[in-house]
């Protein structure tokens, strides 16, 4: 039957039981947070330091890809125009 108190568990299975659940949901916790960045983590990973703002971040890549030799410069100015009237609307 039961060996006495605690249906006959000692200290040590009480400790270990106690450290099993604990290291658990602190497993659990850790793979949510990686899961489910917030924002600015992403942010910041996504353009490789501070974060940038949507309003830049097509300038500077039009700006490289022209810099880099990707599109000439009838292009690029044609992409620019495209880009400022999309950001007054």
């Amino acid at each position: 039957m039961m060996n006495g108190w605690n249906g006959g568990m000692t200290w040590e299975g009480w400790l270990f039981m106690s450290l099993f659940w604990v290291v658990l949901l602190m497993v659990i916790v850790w793979a949510v947070a990686r899961l489910f960045p917030n924002r600015d983590e992403r942010q910041v990973a996504a353009a490789g330091g501070p974060a940038l703002t949507t309003a830049e971040q097509p300038r500077e890549i039009l700006d490289r890809r022209l810099a880099s030799g990707e599109i000439d410069v009838d292009t690029y100015e044609k992409l620019r125009k495209t880009l400022s009237a999309g950001e007054q609307r």
